[in-house]
C-alpha cells in the first residue's frame, strides 16, 4: 500500500479528532469576549502564577466520556500522566493532584480511583483531594494538578531560525483500539522520574527556548500549537519524527504518547540538549525548523504541503485574536 500523499496526510490531520477537540478551543473562549482573544498567556500548558522567587504551576484536563467508559483504570492512570506531562513540560515539577469523578455506580468510580493513585504513586505525585458522584448518567473525568518552577518554559518564546526538536519515549505499545502510546505503566518508576526531570533541567540550564508536550493533537498538531503561541511558523520533516518501527506514519501522527515533547532551541545547544535525551534511552531528532510565516509546512524530500496558516485562521486561540 502507498503511504499517503503529504497533501492527503495534512488534510487527514486537519479531519482528526485530536485537531477538532483542539480547534473547539477557540470557538469556547470567543464567548468570553475581547479579554479572552487578547489575552498573551492563552494556549499555555498550565496557567502561571509568581510565587516569590519561583512560579505555582496550575493544570487541569478533562478525558473523553467514550475512553472513561471503556478503560476506567487506565483513563484514571492517563489523567495524572498528562498533567504530570503539563508541568514538566512548563519547566517545572508536580506536587499534587485532585480530581472531579462522575459515574453510574461506586464500581466504576473504584477503577478510576484505583489508576490514579497507581500513577501518583508511579510519579510520586500525592492525591490530596477531589470531588465524586456515583449517581451520574455516564462516566467523566477531570484531573487538576498543582506544580512549581524555578525557571518557567512557556509557549511564546520560539524564534525564527530556532531547530524543532521533538523526543518521544518509544519504549511501549498502542493502549488498543484507542492512539494512546502506553511507554508508562510498565515502566519502573525511577526511570519515569528521572526521564521527566530532562525538561526543568533543561529550562534551569537555560538551554530551551520553548517546549509542549504532545498531546491529542499529536506531534504536528502540538507543534502547530506552539508556533500559534509564539507568532511563527515552522516545516516539519514528517520523516524525521522519532516513530516505532512498524506503526504507519499517518497513524502515528494522530497518536498521544505518554512521554513526548516538542522543544524550541537555539542550534547551537541542539547537540547536548540531544544527548540528555539519549542517556535515557529517548529517542530524539531535530525535525525542522522555525521561521517568521506564520505557516505550518509539512515536508518530505522534495515535497511540502501547506497544513496551516494561522496569518489567516487561528487554531486555538479566537479568531479575533488572529488579525490583532
Amino acid at each position: 500500500m502507498n503511504a499517503p500523499s503529504l497533501a492527503d496526510l495534512a488534510a487527514m490531520l486537519r479531519r482528526s479528532r485530536g485537531f477538532r477537540h483542539k480547534a473547539d478551543i477557540g470557538e469556547v473562549l470567543a464567548h468570553l469576549g475581547p479579554a479572552a482573544a487578547e489575552s498573551p498567556d492563552l494556549g499555555d500548558d498550565c496557567a502561571v502564577l509568581a510565587d516569590g522567587g519561583g512560579f505555582l504551576l496550575f493544570a487541569i484536563e478533562g478525558l473523553v466520556e467514550d475512553f472513561v467508559e471503556a478503560l476506567p483504570w487506565f483513563a484514571g492512570y492517563s489523567a495524572v500522566v498528562v498533567n504530570v506531562s503539563d508541568i514538566y513540560a512548563m519547566g517545572g515539577r508536580p506536587l499534587a493532584v485532585v480530581d472531579a469523578l462522575w459515574s453510574a455506580g461506586a464500581p466504576t468510580a473504584g477503577e478510576v480511583l484505583s489508576g490514579i493513585h497507581a500513577a501518583c504513586a508511579k510519579y510520586g505525585v500525592p492525591m490530596v483531594g477531589g470531588h465524586s458522584n456515583a449517581q451520574a448518567s455516564r462516566a467523566n473525568l477531570a484531573v487538576a494538578i498543582l506544580g512549581r518552577a524555578r525557571r518557567l518554559l512557556t509557549s511564546f518564546d520560539a524564534r525564527p531560525g530556532d531547530a524543532l526538536l521533538m523526543a518521544i519515549d518509544l519504549r511501549g505499545a498502542f493502549q488498543e483500539p484507542y492512539p494512546f502510546w502506553n511507554a508508562s505503566t510498565s515502566a519502573p518508576a525511577e526511570r519515569l522520574r528521572g526521564d521527566l526531570e530532562i525538561l526543568p533541567a533543561l529550562s534551569e540550564a537555560g538551554l530551551c527556548r520553548a517546549t509542549k508536550d504532545i498531546s491529542m493533537a499529536g506531534a504536528v498538531g502540538t507543534t502547530l500549537m506552539l508556533a500559534e503561541c509564539s507568532g511563527v511558523g515552522a516545516t516539519i520533516d514528517v520523516d524525521a519524527i522519532p516513530r516505532p518501527p512498524g506503526v504507519a506514519l499517518e497513524r502515528w501522527l494522530t497518536t498521544f504518547p505518554s512521554y513526548g515533547f516538542v522543544l524550541s532551541l537555539r542550534p547551537e545547544v541542539v547537540a547536548e540538549v540531544g544527548a540528555r535525551f539519549a542517556s535515557r534511552e529517548i529517542v530524539w531528532a531535530v525535525v525542522g525548523e522555525v521561521d517568521d510565516s506564520r505557516r505550518l509546512v509539512l515536508r518530505r524530500g522534495p515535497e511540502e504541503a501547506l497544513l496551516w496558516d494561522l496569518s489567516e485562521t487561528g487554531f486555538i486561540r479566537p479568531r479575533e485574536a488572529v488579525h490583532a
